[in-house]
Formats: structure tokens, C-alpha cells, sequence
């Protein structure tokens, strides 16, 4: 009966955990966007922009969103730092990948690096919030735009969780928002388990 009482207990008041990836190439603002995350969800100022290094290696970010716990993992984006991606693949519930919407030069490189790790068989199903960042640039492409230069519907699997929305992490505008779709998207995911 303990043991009953104890279960319950736990399935009323656990909070769920997951586990969520945020990549992209280099200086599409990865970092800024965990900051901001943080920034949002734990009450605090946001680090100064110019405080914000480009990432070797990992940043990680602790926070509680709507009973549900979340661990971001900020990976590096520079070409040479990819190979370690892989790495998190297989405990990742989730994955932010995050795209420079005003560096149209490098709009093709940064959809080939998300159409492949869409690939990876440890990221099928995977819920997907992508991010079209720095919205606030001259010359930033819509998320709509983003979307279809990204070809989405020709990589994920149809029943494949996916948001785009259109964020300027300077400012925090529409990280509130994409993280609540993350985390709902995360509660109904068949692959959290």
C-alpha cells in the first residue's frame, strides 16, 4: 500500500524532465538564445550581448517551465566543433535549431547541417522549434521564408512535431512563446518515455 500511496505521490507532483538540444552554425546566436531562455524562465537579466562569447564546446542551462524541467545543452556551431553533436543525439528529447535569418550568405550551409542531422536515426520524431533569428537584422528573412528555404516538408516525417518561429534574441521578442511550444510539443512527444 506504501509503495501505491509513493507512486501516486510522484505521478501527481514529478515534474518532467527533458532533455533539449540547441545547434545551428556558428554566430546564428545559439548562446544569446540560452541566455535569453534563461533570462526569461529564471527571473534574471539577461547577460550584456558583448559578455557573450562564441561557444567551444558546451553551455548548459537549467530552468523549470510549466512543471516540466528542462536542460538545454548550447553546443558549439563552428564546423570543426560538429563532430562532437553526435554525441548528444541519443538522450536528446528535443531540438532548437537555431538560424541566422539576415546572413543569407550562409542560408544554404545552415540548411544542410539541420537536413542532416535530421537524418541521424537518433533524432527521428524528435519534436523540432526552429528558430529564425535575429529578426531584428535589415535584410532578415521571414520564418516563412526560412521554412521554405529550408524544404522541412521533404526531410521530417509527417507526424514530426515542428514550429518555426521568427526570434531576435537581443531582445528576447518570441523566446517565451517558442519555448512553450517546445515544452507542449515535449509532453505529447511519443519518443519521451
Amino acid at each position: 500500500m506504501f509503495s501505491l500511496l509513493v507512486g501516486f505521490w510522484q505521478l501527481l507532483f514529478r515534474r518532467a524532465e527533458f532533455h533539449v538540444l540547441i545547434l545551428g552554425v556558428d554566430a546564428a546566436g545559439k548562446t544569446t538564445v540560452l541566455e535569453q531562455i534563461k533570462a526569461t524562465f529564471l527571473g534574471r537579466e539577461p547577460m550584456p550581448p558583448a559578455k557573450i562569447a562564441p561557444t567551444v564546446g558546451l553551455n548548459i542551462g537549467r530552468l523549470q517551465v510549466r512543471r516540466c524541467k528542462l536542460i538545454c545543452w548550447d553546443l558549439g556551431g563552428q564546423a570543426a566543433l560538429r563532430a562532437i553533436w553526435e554525441k548528444y543525439y541519443s538522450e536528446a528529447h528535443g531540438l532548437i535549431y537555431v538560424v541566422d535569418a539576415a546572413d543569407t550568405e550562409r542560408i544554404d550551409e545552415s540548411r544542410n547541417v539541420l537536413h542532416a542531422l535530421l537524418g541521424h536515426p537518433d533524432l527521428a520524431g524528435i519534436p523540432l522549434l526552429l528558430l529564425a533569428n535575429k529578426q531584428d537584422a535589415q535584410g532578415a528573412l521571414s520564418p516563412h521564408e526560412v521554412e521554405a528555404r529550408f524544404g522541412l516538408q521533404q526531410v521530417l516525417e509527417t507526424s514530426q512535431p515542428r514550429q518555426v518561429f521568427g526570434t531576435a534574441a537581443l531582445t528576447g521578442e518570441r523566446i517565451e512563446e517558442s519555448i512553450h511550444w517546445l515544452v507542449e510539443a515535449l509532453r505529447d512527444s511519443p519518443r519521451i518515455g
